[in-house]
């Protein structure tokens, strides 16, 4: 499932990233890599809010649809 498909509050393991060098290398500056686990904070309307290691980050609903998870 897509990472933007999580309701608040559900955890998920980042199984997949589907994007280029670029996509990934900004994803990894933002501590987003495969194999990490992330809580969905919201995703409602504009970017996508993920508590990973701690942090809350937001990025961008394109990326996030690239993003692969299971819960």
């Amino acid at each position: 499932m897509i990472l933007t498909a999580l309701k608040s509050g559900e955890l998920a393991r980042i199984v997949a990233i589907e994007g280029g060098h670029g996509l990934r290398q900004n994803l990894l500056l933002h501590g987003i890599s495969e194999e990490n686990t992330v809580r969905m904070v919201s995703s409602n309307r504009g970017p996508v809010v993920l508590e990973i290691n701690g942090s809350t980050i937001a990025i961008g609903r394109g990326m996030a649809k690239k993003i692969i998870v299971q819960k």
